[in-house]
C-alpha cells in the first residue's frame, strides 16, 4: 500500500506531479529537439558543407553568422510588443501554436535544400529562429500561471531536463540515420548522386519537425489559456484597437521595470553571464575543430551533453529547494568560470569530452532556475510582458561574447586566449547577482498582487 503513495511524492520533487505540469514541460521536448538540431548539431555543419558548397572557406560560415542576426533583432524586436498583447487579448497560447507552426513549417521545408542553396538555407534558418524564439517567449510566460512560487524552480529544470531527454533521443536516431543509412532502407554506398547522398540528412530535417509538432500537442490540449489582464478602466480599452493596446501595454512595461528593481537587476545579471553561457555553446565546435577532432566527435560531444544534462537539471532543482535557486545559479557560474580555465589548457579530445560533460553537468539547471527566479520576482498577470523582455535580453545574450572570442582570436591569433576571455561574463554576471534581494522582489511582487487583488473587488 505504501508504492503508490511514494510515487507522486518522486514526481513532486521533479516538479511533475500534476497533468498539467507535465503537458508544459513536454513542450521543451518538443522544442528542444529542433535547437540541438538545427541550432547547434546537424544543419549547422550541413549548411556549411553542403548548401554553401563551392563558395570558399568562410563564406558560409559568416552566411550563417548574418542569418542568426537577422533572426536575433526581427524576434528581439518583435517580442516585447507580442508580449504586451498576449497579456492585454489572453492569447497566449495562439501565439505560441503560431509561431511554433511557421517554425515546423520552415524546418520541414529544409527537406529540399541540396548543393549551392545557400539562399534557401539561409531563409529557411531564419524562418525557424523566429519560429522557436517568438513560440518560446509565450511557453515560458506561462510558468508563472501553472506552477507556485514554491514549485517553479523544479517544475522549471524539470522542463529542462525533459528538453535534454528529447533533444538527445532525436540526435541519437539521426545520427544513425545519417551514419548507417542501410539501417533504414535508404540509400547508401560511394557512388551516390547528391540528392541521395544527402537524403538521409534531409529526412532528419522532416523527422525534427515532426517530433516538433506531436509532442507540443499536451501543451495545447492539457495547459489552459491564462485569463485576461483586467483593465482599471475597461470602457478607455474597449474603444482602442488591440494592436495599438499593446503598444501601450510595453511603454507601461518599460515603466513598470523600475518598480521591479530585483527582477530589473536580475535581467542584467543573466544578459552578462548568460552571454558567456551561450558563447561556450556556439564557439564549442569551433574551438574542437582548431584542435583537430572530426564532425562526428563534435556532435558526440553534444549527445554526451544532452544525456548529462538529464539528471543534473532535476538536481539543480532540487538543490534549489533547499539552498534557493540564487545560491544554485551561483554553483553553476561557478563550475562555468573553472570550464573556461580549463578549456585554455585542453589539449586533446578526451579532455573536451570531459569539458563536454561538465557542461552538461550545469548548463540546464542555471539556465533553468534563471527562468524560475525571474518568474518569482514578477506580476503573473503580465508574464508575458515581462518574460518577453526575458526573451530579448535571452537572445541578445550570445552577440558580444562571440563577438569579443574573435576578436580575441584576431588580436592573438588563438583560440586558447579567447576561450579563457570568457570567464570574465561569468565573473561580472555573478557580481551583478549578488546585489539581487530575491526575498524583498518576491515581497514587493506580493504587495503589489493584494494591491492589485483588492481594487478589481472593489
Amino acid at each position: 500500500m505504501t508504492a503508490p503513495a511514494a510515487r507522486p511524492g518522486r514526481l513532486a520533487a521533479l516538479g511533475l506531479d500534476r497533468p498539467v505540469l507535465r503537458a508544459w514541460a513536454m513542450y521543451d521536448w518538443a522544442i528542444s529537439a529542433m535547437q540541438v538540431m538545427i541550432m547547434t548539431a546537424v544543419f549547422p555543419i550541413y549548411y556549411v558543407k553542403v548548401a554553401g558548397a563551392g563558395l570558399g572557406a568562410g563564406k558560409p560560415t559568416q552566411a550563417l553568422a548574418t542569418a542568426n542576426t537577422v533572426a536575433l533583432l526581427f524576434i528581439a524586436l518583435l517580442s516585447p510588443i507580442l508580449g504586451a498583447l498576449a497579456d492585454y487579448a489572453a492569447v497566449k497560447k495562439r501565439l505560441l501554436a503560431g509561431f511554433m507552426l511557421l517554425g515546423v513549417a520552415g524546418t520541414a521545408a529544409m527537406f529540399w535544400i541540396h548543393h549551392g542553396d545557400l539562399g534557401l538555407a539561409s531563409a529557411l534558418f531564419i524562418v525557424v529562429l523566429i519560429g522557436g524564439t517568438g513560440s518560446f517567449v509565450f511557453y515560458e510566460a506561462l510558468l508563472p500561471h501553472i506552477a507556485s512560487r514554491e514549485e517553479m524552480d523544479r517544475v522549471s529544470t524539470a522542463g529542462y531536463a525533459i528538453g535534454y531527454v528529447g533533444g538527445g533521443v532525436l540526435l541519437a536516431l539521426s545520427l544513425a540515420m545519417i551514419q548507417r543509412p542501410a539501417w533504414f532502407g535508404l540509400p547508401a554506398g560511394a557512388d551516390l548522386s547528391e540528392s541521395a547522398a544527402t537524403l538521409p540528412t534531409r529526412l532528419t530535417f522532416v523527422a525534427t519537425a515532426v517530433w516538433w509538432l506531436v509532442f507540443s500537442i499536451p501543451l495545447f490540449r492539457r495547459v489552459p489559456e491564462p485569463p485576461r489582464r483586467l483593465e482599471r478602466d475597461e470602457h478607455a480599452v474597449r474603444g482602442t484597437a488591440v494592436v495599438r493596446a499593446a503598444f501601450v501595454r510595453l511603454g507601461e512595461t518599460f515603466r513598470e521595470l523600475r518598480g521591479y528593481r530585483q527582477a530589473f537587476l536580475l535581467l542584467l545579471a543573466f544578459l552578462i553571464y548568460n552571454d558567456g553561457i551561450q558563447t561556450i555553446i556556439r564557439m564549442a565546435t569551433t574551438y574542437g575543430a582548431e584542435i583537430g577532432l572530426d564532425d562526428n566527435a563534435m556532435i558526440g560531444a553534444l549527445l554526451v551533453t544532452q544525456f548529462i544534462g538529464i539528471p543534473f537539471a532535476f538536481l539543480f532543482g532540487m538543490m534549489a529547494n533547499r539552498v534557493g535557486a540564487k545560491r544554485a545559479v551561483f554553483a553553476g557560474l561557478s563550475v562555468y568560470a573553472v570550464i573556461t580555465v580549463l578549456g585554455y589548457y585542453m589539449r586533446n579530445s578526451w579532455e573536451f569530452f570531459a569539458l563536454a560533460v561538465l557542461v552538461g553537468m550545469v548548463q540546464g539547471g542555471t539556465q533553468a532556475l534563471s527562468r524560475s527566479l525571474f518568474a518569482s520576482l514578477i506580476p503573473r498577470q503580465k508574464s508575458s510582458e515581462f518574460f518577453a523582455f526575458f526573451g530579448v535580453f535571452e537572445r541578445y545574450a550570445g552577440i558580444l561574447g562571440p563577438a569579443i572570442f574573435a576578436w580575441v582570436v584576431q588580436r592573438s591569433g588563438t583560440s586558447r586566449n579567447a576561450i579563457l576571455s570568457v570567464v570574465v561574463f561569468f565573473i561580472l554576471g555573478a557580481a551583478l547577482l549578488a546585489f539581487v534581494d530575491v526575498e524583498e522582489g518576491r515581497r514587493v511582487v506580493r504587495a503589489q498582487g493584494a494591491m492589485a487583488r483588492a481594487e478589481e473587488s472593489d
